[in-house]
């Protein structure tokens, strides 16, 4: 049953869009102040709980109440090293001790009787120094392009260093005295040919951005043997990715339906199948271990009706019924999370006449009148030649 629990928390990936409890929480705090993430509810006997960090979501702390287990991790070339407090009566997450480089999106999700419940925050540590050190967010959408500036002017003397994640890569450098603009191709070519450095101002554009280069950007300007420094908290917005959007499918009742992932199965993916809102589990498959389960629940709505790909992970609704309408969730978690939505609406039957079935049951309508009106004309013709032989 844990493992069952566990994998249902380790691969869902909410994005914001479903109700207040998963929309983003902004949250501020001075460096060197402990800070808490509320979970805002009580822990209860089967609580299953998991905080993750960063876009990637690296797992920082769990908590399984039923076998009394509250952990914390080192990881992250122990960026958060015996700073992490766990609360046992609500599950929230302290950072005591806060650092300039614990600004990011931290994330929660609770299992509770096979819901998820999630929440997200986005925390900012200002630094004490000056407002030149806090962090700044800045969010854009999936391929468009994103200055992070300077807010100066180059000097004659100027050098400017841009970095890159944690620990800091060196991404783009600026020696103004010997008019040296420089960008590098590191990080496996994340960045090839999509860094601009203005030479006016030393501000940075990255071009046709992808949901990789979320993360911690900053710039170190050297003027004059003074340091000046800024750092960027760069984001999507809305949903993170297209891949994310709601899309609509639309079935007639009693037809099936197949909800598709787009994707091939890969040896270690784990995806979950959910359903509404709050996300009820139907469905999941984990192809390390070779399962491929369906869920009984929501008193038996999807009883023996849904089928699982062995191939894509896709989910196909049998003999659909206008109940089956609604949001459906599917998360694919492999080396990055990916994750799509689809809006269901099963239309009755008996009802759902088309414009085309319209006009075609209007023109029969009018062909019956025309042969009715033709046979009464033969009949009345056929009786007045009668008479008339008669006469004669």
């Amino acid at each position: 049953m844990f493992d069952r629990f566990w994998l249902c928390l380790c691969l869902w990936q909410l994005s914001g869009v479903f109700a207040d409890s998963d929309a983003v929480k902004s949250v501020t705090v001075m460096q060197g102040d402990s800070v808490s993430l509320q979970t805002n509810t009580e822990l209860q006997i089967d609580d299953v709980i998991m905080w993750t960090f960063g876009l990637s979501e690296t797992r920082i702390a769990e908590i399984n109440k039923e076998y009394r287990i509250f952990s914390t991790y080192d990881v992250l070339d122990g960026r958060f090293r015996d700073r992490l407090k766990l609360d046992h009566q609500t599950g929230s997450l302290i950072i005591t001790n806060t650092r300039t480089t614990d600004s990011g999106l931290y994330g929660v999700k609770i299992i509770r009787n096979r819901t998820v419940i999630s929440h997200r925050f986005n925390l900012t540590v200002s630094g004490v120094f000056a407002d030149s050190d806090a962090v700044k967010s800045v969010s854009v959408m999936e391929g468009d392009s994103v200055s992070l500036q300077t807010n100066t002017e180059l000097q004659t003397h100027d050098e400017i260093m841009w970095t890159f994640g944690h620990p800091e890569t060196l991404i783009a450098e600026i020696i103004k005295r010997f008019e040296r603009f420089s960008t590098y191709d590191v990080l496996d070519g994340r960045f090839r040919d999509r860094l601009k450095l203005d030479h006016q101002t030393g501000s940075l554009t990255i071009t046709n951005t992808t949901t990789t280069d979320s993360g911690l950007y900053g710039v170190e300007i050297i003027r004059n043997r003074t340091l000046i420094s800024y750092r960027f908290n760069l984001t999507f917005s809305g949903v993170f990715a297209d891949s994310d959007a709601v899309k609509s499918v639309s079935v007639k009742e009693g037809d099936s339906v197949s909800v598709e992932t787009n994707t091939k199965l890969q040896t270690d993916d784990v995806i979950m199948w959910t359903f509404e809102h709050p996300e009820t589990l139907i469905a999941d498959i984990d192809t390390k271990h070779i399962t491929f389960s369906t869920y009984d629940v929501l008193d038996g709505r999807f009883r023996d009706r849904l089928k699982l790909d062995n191939q894509t992970g896709s989910l196909t609704i049998t003999n659909t019924r206008t109940t089956d309408s609604g949001l459906y969730g599917v998360t694919i978690r492999s080396r990055t999370d990916i994750t799509y939505r689809f809006n269901l609406i099963v239309s009755d039957s008996v009802h759902c006449c088309d414009s085309a079935e319209a006009v075609i049951r209007l023109v029969v309508t009018a062909l019956v009148g025309v042969a009715a009106a033709a046979a009464v004309a033969v009949l009345v013709y056929d009786i007045r030649s009668r008479r008339a032989e008669l006469d004669v």
